[in-house]
């Protein structure tokens, strides 16, 4: 299968993989998100000797045993016999001593709470033959708290990782390299259902419609992703019921901590402020600030980024019963087909456009150069309300606004005026305004009122 994207990452560990002397590469990150495969086709693509493991939950002997079976295959030798993962370790580092040699330990937490000690024990290993050895050791890891904790200064690791690596999902644009022969519009609403996770994307059958896809892998009983987001949530977190409370909550377009608690049945503070900062490390919600006051807590919010979690909660989650015994043309028909193509798609297209002017920023086609994007809080002194702007930008010049528009009819100089004098009765002053439009404009572009189609964002 071919691989697609990461282009940056994968230049990054063959650059390790292809240096003389050892390397030690750590890379985490949620599930599914193609840690795995990326290592795979760098050491393919490399052409470097490899040991990969996958470790289990099983004990110290079984996990030892099957890292010599691997060891003995590829080196076409006897069976090993160590009963140690101290030994077979030391006699890795002791082999790369005579050629560059990749050990890969996939899922490295299971193997780390079966040997006691095991991060002291690889320190050592390190700092022995830190001068002798060619070895590459590539530790992989899906619990991202017990990844990070590697890096910390109170771990014996702390100083011996070369290239740590956060693997986070694709964006957009790589994402929609799995699905080419949808129209940009349809990829637009794939995105905004199965984000960027390659293993869900390599499940999208592009010859099918957007529809038949959501059924096929979602919603339907017995859907290949029906389960997936309530067996991540379970894998990592215990009690269950809470974080099912929460992701409800976010999903209904609750935010601010204060209406999170009040909206949902988490029993007190602590309890959402423990569930909230379980769902941020595994990645699946983030906590956002606006531009204008990032240090002010009462106006952060809490947001689900993780859009199939998202999905699954808005429609899925809700209507399971319901699901389960109606037929899955009229289950979609009636309960996501209309919200999902007014509200929820015109919201994820605002994060894509977002996503693509963070690529733009990155690749040096914005001048002057982005310093910040993101929402921006007003006070309304006429209406004496509050409120906030979904896509803003700041540089050196000062503020632009974006308004991004998902809907069939082309924007006409009535919608851009009236955008432009809402933004100004909130005292944001703005040096430019960008539209975003999936079908076009009536009218043209100024020096002030830029214009970005929706194809543009697929070039």
């Amino acid at each position: 299968m071919k691989f697609i994207g990461r282009v940056k990452q994968l230049t990054q560990i063959k650059k390790e993989l292809l240096t003389d002397g050892m390397r030690m590469v750590l890379i985490y990150g949620r599930r599914r998100v193609g840690k795995s495969e990326l290592v795979k086709q760098a050491i393919k693509e490399s052409g470097v000797k490899s040991f990969y493991y996958e470790c289990k939950q099983v004990t110290e002997a079984s996990n030892v045993h099957s890292i010599c079976e691997i060891i003995s295959e590829v080196q076409k030798l006897p069976k090993l016999g160590y009963s140690s993962i101290e030994e077979v370790l030391n006699y890795v580092f002791k082999l790369a001593k005579e050629e560059n040699i990749v050990f890969v330990l996939d899922e490295y937490p299971y193997l780390r709470e079966n040997v006691k000690g095991l991060d002291s024990i690889l320190q050592s290993l390190v700092d022995k033959y830190r001068e002798t050895s060619k070895l590459k050791l590539i530790i992989l890891g899906s619990y991202v708290d017990i990844m990070k904790s590697l890096l910390e200064p109170s771990n014996p690791l702390f100083g011996r990782v070369d290239l740590p690596m956060n693997l986070k999902q694709m964006d957009y644009y790589e994402s929609a390299m799995f699905y080419p022969l949808l129209s940009n519009e349809d990829k637009v609403r794939i995105y905004s259902v199965f984000g960027g996770i390659p293993y869900f994307n390599r499940l999208i059958d592009d010859k099918k419609s957007v529809k038949e896809n959501i059924i096929d892998l979602i919603a339907s009983s017995g859907a290949r992703l029906e389960n997936e987001v309530s067996m991540y949530l379970s894998s990592e977190i215990s009690k269950i019921v809470n974080a099912n409370e929460v992701f409800y909550t976010l999903a209904k377009g609750f935010s601010k901590y204060s209406d999170i608690l009040s909206q949902s049945h988490v029993s007190s503070g602590p309890t959402l402020v423990d569930v909230l900062d379980k769902l941020i490390n595994m990645e699946v919600v983030e906590k956002k600030a606006p531009i204008n006051d990032d240090s002010n807590k009462r106006k952060m919010g809490y947001y689900i980024c993780d859009n199939l979690s998202l999905f699954y909660f808005r429609y899925i989650f809700k209507y399971s019963s319901q699901m389960k015994i109606m037929d899955s043309d009229v289950f979609y028909e009636k309960y996501i087909q209309q919200d999902f193509e007014e509200n929820y798609v015109p919201h994820k297209f605002e994060e894509i456009c977002r996503q693509y002017l963070i690529r733009q920023n990155r690749i040096g086609n914005i001048d002057p150069v982005l310093e910040k994007i993101g929402k921006y809080y007003y006070d309304d002194p006429k209406t004496r309300s509050n409120g906030e702007f979904d896509v803003v930008s700041e540089d050196e010049k000062g503020y632009i606004f974006y308004e991004v528009k998902f809907r069939k009819r082309k924007i006409s100089q009535e919608v851009i005026d009236e955008e432009i004098q809402q933004v100004k009765n909130t005292g944001l002053n703005c040096y430019k305004y960008v539209f975003f439009s999936r079908t076009g404009f009536t009218v043209k572009e100024t020096d002030t009122v830029k214009h970005i189609e929706l194809d543009r964002l697929f070039q």
